[in-house]
């Protein structure tokens, strides 16, 4: 039986993931796939925690994946309003100073555009850095000899 209802409405280049109920170990595979399907290039998802009363560390690390999954695409992950149980278990995971945390999901959204953005597409990064990277950096010894295990003297 689940325990957190999710629901998810789009809009605007913004998605908002609605979590009701109880995130603990029974649902946050499922909350954390959720999260990932919606993620995509220049998106942000606001997840809507105002309905959830509890979370335990399985749902933290359900809303770290999304949030990894919203990054790794371009886009980012924000939460919105957090009853007092839900605050209480970001602020000791110290998850507080990681996550943008609003007061609501109008603020959320207003924010949004405020937010800059600090992760890249893959293919993106890669063209960035100029990888692949190049097998032999200035000073820097290949690893040719190396573990030969003979002993100059």
């Amino acid at each position: 039986m689940a325990l957190v209802h999710v629901s998810i409405r789009e809009g605007d280049g913004q998605v908002v993931v609605v979590l009701r109920g109880v995130l603990d170990v029974a649902d946050a595979v499922g909350v954390a796939a959720a999260l990932a399907s919606v993620a995509a290039p220049e998106r942000q998802i606001i997840v809507d925690l105002a309905g959830l009363a509890f979370m335990d560390s399985s749902g933290v690390a359900a809303l770290v994946h999304g949030r990894k999954h919203a990054r790794v695409a371009g886009g980012e992950l924000l939460l919105a309003a957090p009853q007092p149980e839900v605050l209480r278990v970001l602020v000791l995971t110290h998850l507080i100073d990681v996550f943008r945390v609003c007061a609501d999901v109008d603020e959320a959204a207003r924010s949004v555009s405020d937010f800059p953005q600090v992760a890249a597409p893959m293919a993106r990064r890669r063209a960035i850095l100029g990888w692949p990277w190049p097998a032999r950096r200035q000073g820097r010894p290949t690893g040719e000899g190396k573990g030969s295990g003979a002993a100059t003297s």
